[in-house]
């Protein structure tokens, strides 16, 4: 929030879309009165059957109102336990301007705004702000002339400068490449590194020779990577070596491959998992479902399969990709299709993970960037023993209304967790899906 005056108090007026983002949200206005419309609790209500993370969000959104309720009716201001704030439900949904008159349709939107309008009338001395996700109603609440803005906690503040997971050290001296090439390692002071990051990649090189390193934090060593195939499957460019050490290394429990469609991300991620199937009990992948609506896959005819079959095409044809590297007639081609019929590679709805407890189990989550922070929060702890999470998506390329670059799960969780030892992250660049999609995202 901008800094404010001293003893200038604010009113927030929350809509749905910041609830389901996120159920705490009123607790995040540091001394700051919020307020609800009864419009919102109404829209809570038609979300809290199912087992999205938006029906959870209402869910434990609606406790929260249970318990505030216990203290004091809730069209009055309460003081908030989190918070140096107070909260309210705005009953009064009538105002002079009517914004269901000047927008000519009676729906939710325009009632959440017509709530704002008269907080506004009743608070002259303050300043009202509507906060909201979707960005039609900040426009629409603007051109009321109501102050206007998205739920900005969480947020990473700049998505240019996300951390990337690897660095280029140029202009390095032939026997330190050398060195390393001999003993396969060096210490972090031998290439200017002070303060080395656990599990961070580097691109040493000079003008006529180069070498692929990590920093290994366990051994303190600046350590050389080899350049190794998976399933057939051959890393093309400095990124993808990266991307599968990071898979293919032990250490690492928690790994996020970020990059624009045709870099490979989810090949290289069930490459990997297929070479380390002998280590898990199962592979387990996952896409996020972005629902019309309020409706999940529950609405769509046939059995859980058929429903999930639509969603989950990208995954096969990737699979299907890593096993035409053989001929029908080779042991690694028939082993692929039965991991499938023995179901130890199965691809399981994120919608139902809530509760488990997931050991033994290579996991890819494909698409990260449509999961919200609490998301990506909810499926890392359900990991039990011996578990290893893969998250693969494009942060610019994201399917669902609410979120954006700064706001998604898979930004945040790069923003948060880099530098973790149990961690690893490479940002892939370049495109190796063809020469005619790598025109598309050049030019297009």
């Amino acid at each position: 929030m901008p800094a404010k005056k001293s003893g200038e108090r604010k009113i927030f007026v929350l809509d749905t879309s910041v609830i389901l983002y996120n159920h705490s949200a009123i607790n995040s206005f540091e001394d700051n009165d919020v307020a609800i419309p009864i419009t919102v609790l109404e829209e809570l209500d038609n979300f809290k059957k199912g087992n999205d993370t938006i029906n959870y969000e209402a869910r434990e959104f609606i406790r929260i109102m249970d318990k505030l309720s216990q203290k004091s009716t809730l069209t009055n201001w309460i003081p908030l336990k989190n918070a140096k704030g107070k909260f309210k439900v705005i009953m009064n949904e009538q105002s002079d301007l009517d914004a269901q008159k000047i927008f000519g349709e009676v729906k939710p939107d325009h009632r959440i705004l017509n709530a704002a309008l008269s907080v506004q009338a009743e608070n002259p001395a303050k300043k009202i702000i509507l906060v909201t996700k979707d960005i039609n109603l900040r426009i629409k609440a603007k051109s009321l002339d109501i102050p206007a803005e998205d739920f900005e906690t969480g947020k990473v503040k700049d998505v240019e400068q996300l951390y990337s997971g690897k660095t280029a050290i140029e202009g390095m001296d032939r026997d330190t490449i050398d060195y390393i090439y001999q003993e396969g390692y060096c210490m972090p002071k031998d290439i200017g590194i002070t303060n080395p990051v656990p599990n961070h990649y580097y691109i040493i090189k000079n003008t006529k020779t180069s070498v692929l390193a990590f920093f290994n934090a366990v051994s303190g060593h600046i350590e050389k990577i080899e350049k190794h195939p998976c399933y057939r499957i051959t890393p093309r460019n400095a990124e993808q070596v990266f991307a599968f050490h990071a898979i293919l290394n032990p250490q690492v429990r928690l790994v996020t491959l970020q990059g624009i469609a045709g870099t490979g991300k989810t090949l290289l991620a069930l490459a990997g998992a297929l070479e380390q199937k002998r280590n898990c009990k199962q592979i387990y992948l996952a896409r996020p479902i972005v629902p019309l609506s309020n409706k999940d896959i529950g609405y769509l005819p046939g059995d859980i399969k058929s429903k999930l079959n639509p969603y989950m095409e990208p995954l096969w044809d990737n699979l299907k990709f890593i096993q035409n590297q053989y001929s029908e007639k080779d042991k690694e081609y028939k082993n692929i299709g039965e991991l499938v019929e023995n179901e130890k590679l199965v691809i399981t709805p994120l919608a139902y993970i809530r509760g488990r407890s997931i050991s033994n189990v290579f996991f890819i989550v494909d698409e990260a960037q449509n999961l919200t922070p609490h998301e990506i929060k909810t499926i890392i702890t359900r990991a039990g023993e011996n578990t290893k999470i893969v998250f693969t998506g494009d942060i610019y390329q994201i399917d669902t209304p609410y979120l954006d670059a700064q706001s998604n799960g898979l930004s945040v969780m790069i923003e948060k967790i880099k530098h973790h030892p149990l961690y690893a992250h490479v940002r892939l660049e370049k495109g190796e899906r063809s020469e005619l999609a790598n025109i598309a995202n050049e030019m297009l």
